[in-house]
């Protein structure tokens, strides 16, 4: 592969195309830099002209141009300094200061000269003042008679022209970089195509998660141009912040631990009792998981908020408040148990039930052998789940949003100080704060899962599982699960019956004009929301595949840099990846804020890990000689990937589609942050709605929500069916 030959003529063609491409982009700044300079100047002989012969107060004149043009100051001397006595005119005092430092410098000395001499002169550098460039003119202001009356000092702030040399140098230094890259990669790789795509897939995870990331971090370091720790030392020592961040913990913690004992009961019920009904229950155990996330916040408002039909017009409470840690750890826990359910049920369903068919055989009681068996064999799961819920916990923002009240947590502190103080750079910092118990949880968990084994089909006759529990005991297990289910039932019904409502708490008169004032008022969102998630989706399960694929079967240098890039968004608060996205991409040189490709791109990259996980789980029981025959016959990597991965891969695809389309359609934290005028997102809506208490309004788009959800799950249930070799049946 490396040969002295190829290896002189890359040099060679390197020096040649660098050579090319400094020469190029040379003249490009040499020929703006010109025009600016043309443009400055046209400036300064339109500002010198404006003043006459009797103008008096030349503040007023000053203050007029500084005003009408705010990257703009001037300094007027009346009279010539070199001869004749002269009076020095200004508004920002601090610009007068500067100048006078700089007055005895050979290049204002020069200026000065050549305006006394009736003569524009522009300065040959920038020059640096309160953090920006500015290039001055000095500029001769002439009677009628085209006599020399005074100088004006213009000081044009350049920063906005200075970013094109900024791009330039991007695009000149990348042009050589590619060229290294795409060189290298056809003349000295064993198959290019693959490097190719790897390297795509890189540069999209490095541009839209390392880049906008890195950018949030710079901007905590960053006051007044200049790098400072006074956003972080803002951070850590006041108590508003240290309040929400143990506020988040808690409710982490509260929700976690609940969660995980409910999503317990549910897995350990369906897979290792005999229990009729069990694809009901499994379908209502995640049920919450396609549903938009105001969803069940609304339903609890309607329910047990200050005008609730339970808390007021039934039980007529008066100081009961369902707002707080009380009211989001119950949202929460219906919310996010399903989480835990599907991460337990896996591990519970695949547990050999030989060792408790050993320990029963001993005269263990089945209390003691759940307890000594069956309970530890479980923990990895356990724990997992519960890091998982502590996570999602922690990065929620949509429930705290509404249902806080007092109660303070980080992911809506961080919202507030960007969108209602325009604050970014504290917005980033206490993002960049909740990260740290989020990715310790996802560390964490991930060290428990890479505990488990997987499970793979074998061949053998499908295995019975040993009941555990006794009768009575299952009676109550059973009842507990009905509680939770009615309970999750009638708050999605809730939703339902505010839809015809006419003023909820007050009026409960049915009406159907909540129906068709919100579907008027919302149907360019939900246009909107379905179409930036119908096109995020196929890109998503593709590029998800396409990178299991890669991390699979493929070695290659800064592989686990690769994976951690497209691992990570999923550890990530979405408040964080909205700020930074504003940072990254609303400045060049690639500007997206405002458009719907942002909200797009958004929802890939936040959604990948999930696909990306399901192929690599799919993938591990693919054996790799399949695809090796296939290459082994002539077929390239996209032939085999098109007609032999992608097939079999089926399940995980459209599962990686499915859930990429309901999360796209349910998304809120980052999404709020990037919306606009021309794209505007449904969940949003449903928040502006409730926030104004305009429930019956948001019950009917929350409603209209669920039902798309559910029908693009509903597809993917018909598409993909769990092979029946998989199955086990419980004996008692």
């Amino acid at each position: 592969m490396f040969t002295y030959k190829k290896i002189l003529y890359f040099i060679i063609l390197l020096l040649l195309i660098s050579v090319i491409d400094f020469w190029i982009f040379s003249n490009i700044k040499s020929s703006y830099n010109k025009m600016l300079n043309d443009t400055l100047l046209k400036t300064g002989h339109i500002i010198s002209k404006a003043i006459s012969e009797d103008e008096k107060d030349y503040n007023d004149w000053i203050e007029k141009y500084e005003k009408e043009n705010e990257t703009l100051k001037i300094i007027y001397i009346d009279g010539l300094p070199d001869f004749f006595e002269s009076t020095e005119y200004y508004i920002d005092k601090n610009i007068y200061n500067f100048y006078k430092n700089l007055i005895e410098t050979d290049e204002f000395k020069k200026g000065i000269e050549s305006a006394e001499y009736s003569e524009f002169y522009i300065t040959k550098k920038d020059y640096e003042y309160n953090n920006s460039k500015y290039r001055i003119i000095f500029s001769p202001i002439l009677s009628n008679d085209y006599d020399v009356l005074g100088i004006g000092i213009l000081f044009f702030e350049i920063d906005e022209y200075l970013k094109f040399y900024s791009l330039a140098n991007i695009f000149m230094i990348s042009i050589i970089i590619i060229f290294i890259l795409i060189y290298g990669i056809i003349n000295f790789s064993r198959d290019p195509i693959m490097n190719f795509i790897i390297l795509a897939i890189f540069i999209i995870v490095a541009v839209f998660t390392a880049y906008p990331l890195f950018e949030a971090f710079r901007l905590t370091f960053i006051k007044n141009g200049e790098f400072s720790l006074e956003i972080w030392k803002k951070i850590l020592t006041t108590n508003q912040y240290l309040k929400a961040f143990w506020g988040s913990i808690k409710l982490g913690i509260s929700t976690a631990t609940l969660s995980t004992l409910i999503g317990f009961l549910f897995a350990f019920v369906l897979t290792r009792t005999t229990i009729k009904g069990k694809k009901f229950f499994s379908t209502m155990a995640t049920l919450p998981v396609i549903s938009p996330p105001f969803s069940l916040t609304l339903s609890i408002l309607l329910l047990f908020g200050n005008n609730g039909l339970i808390t007021k017009k039934i039980l007529h409470l008066q100081n009961f408040s369902i707002y707080g840690l009380l009211g989001l750890t119950l949202v929460q826990t219906m919310g996010m148990f399903p989480i835990a359910y599907l991460t337990m049920v896996g591990i519970l369903h695949s547990i050999d039930s030989t060792l408790e068919d050993a320990s029963l055989d001993l005269n263990a009681s089945k209390l003691k052998t759940f307890l000594s068996v069956t309970l530890p064999l479980s923990m990895p799961g356990i724990l997992s789940a519960w890091l998982l819920v502590f996570t999602n916990s922690l990065a929620d923002f949509a429930n705290p949003l509404i249902l806080s009240g007092n109660y303070r947590v980080l992911s809506v502190e961080a919202y507030l100080e960007v969108t209602g103080m325009n604050r970014l750079g504290n917005g980033a910092a206490l993002s960049i704060l909740l990260l740290l118990p989020t990715i310790t949880a996802f560390l964490v968990q991930r060290f428990w899962v890479s505990k488990k084994s997987f499970v793979t089909i074998t061949g053998k006759p499908s295995p019975r599982i040993t009941e555990l529990v006794s009768k009575p005991v299952k009676i109550i297990l059973i009842s507990l699960i009905i509680f939770i289910i009615i309970f999750l039932i009638s708050l999605y019904g809730t939703i339902v019956a505010g839809c015809f409502v006419k003023n909820w708490g007050i009026d409960y008169t049915f009406t159907l004009e909540n129906i068709k004032e919100a579907l008027q008022r919302g149907k360019d969102a939900i246009t909107d929301t379905v179409t930036l998630a119908s096109i995020a989706t196929p890109f998503a399960g593709i590029i998800a595949m396409m990178t299991a694929l890669i991390l699979v079967r493929k070695k290659f240098i800064g592989k686990r840099i690769f994976e951690i890039l497209i691992m990570a968004p999923f550890a990530i608060p979405g408040t964080l990846i909205g700020i930074s996205y504003i940072l990254a991409f609303n400045k060049p040189p690639i500007i997206l804020v405002g458009t719907g490709a942002i909200i797009v791109i958004n929802y890939i990259i936040r959604e990948l890990p999930v696909g990306v996980e399901g192929g690599i789980a799919a993938l591990r029981q693919i054996d790799p000689s399949i695809e090796e025959a296939a290459q082994d016959l002539g077929a390239d990597v996209p032939t085999v990937f098109k007609t032999i991965v992608l097939p079999l891969l089926r399940p995980a695809f459209i599962s990686s589609l499915s859930y990429t389309f309901v999360r796209s359609m349910t998304a809120v934290s980052a999404v709020i942050f990037l919306i606009s005028a021309k794209w505007y997102h449904i969940t949003v809506l449903i928040y502006n709605f409730s926030e104004n208490l305009r429930f019956g309004l948001a019950s009917v788009l929350a409603t209209t929500l669920i039902i798309i959800v559910l029908a693009a799950f509903g597809i993917m249930r018909l598409l993909v069916k769990e092979s029946e070799t998989l199955e086990k049946t419980v004996s008692q």
